[in-house]
């Protein structure tokens, strides 16, 4: 039994860390996945620090990455027409 509750503990807490990348909290809301560019700035309270193009092997427009410098951590919202599809905190 000694032996499984370090195992138990550290995979919770490796699911919780993983857990985080669906949501990022800014002073005026939590940004989820799925909202919109213009929910994002209402929620930060700003636009973003650095606006990242993304681009296909082809050189096409496949989205944009929004880079928020927030404190010590850095928080990337990765936007596909026009909606938030992945969400990174950098710390």
């Amino acid at each position: 039994m000694r032996m499984l509750l370090p195992l138990f503990l550290a995979i919770a807490l490796s699911t919780a860390a993983g857990a985080a990348d669906f949501s990022a909290r800014f002073d005026r809301g939590i940004v989820t996945l799925g909202d919109s560019t213009g929910t994002v700035v209402k929620k930060a309270g700003r636009k973003p620090d650095r606006i990242v193009p993304l681009e296909n092997a082809f050189g096409g427009n496949t989205g944009e990455r929004w880079e928020y410098y927030v404190n010590d951590k850095q928080i990337n919202l990765v936007f596909r027409d026009g909606k938030v599809v992945d969400i990174e905190d950098i710390h």
